[in-house]
């Protein structure tokens, strides 16, 4: 199955809620437990790299500035 950002996406949210079911389109799967979600996780991310699609976290910028002294 080739997966998309947007799955990546629905797996970590449910991860954050505590969730163990996931709607992909018009399929539903519930995952056993923690363990069983977090390895469909690194699934969908080794595809999503196969696919030359990486996945990067958002990068952060922090700009400090100061009138002098």
């Amino acid at each position: 199955m080739a997966y998309t950002p947007e799955d990546l996406q629905r797996l970590q949210a449910a991860l954050a809620k505590g969730e163990r079911r996931v709607s992909f389109g018009d399929k539903t799967v519930e995952y056993r437990d923690v363990d069983e979600l977090q390895s469909a996780i690194r699934e969908v991310k080794r595809d999503l790299a196969a696919q030359g699609r990486v996945v990067r976290p958002p990068r952060q910028i922090r700009i400090t500035t100061s009138k002098g002294t």
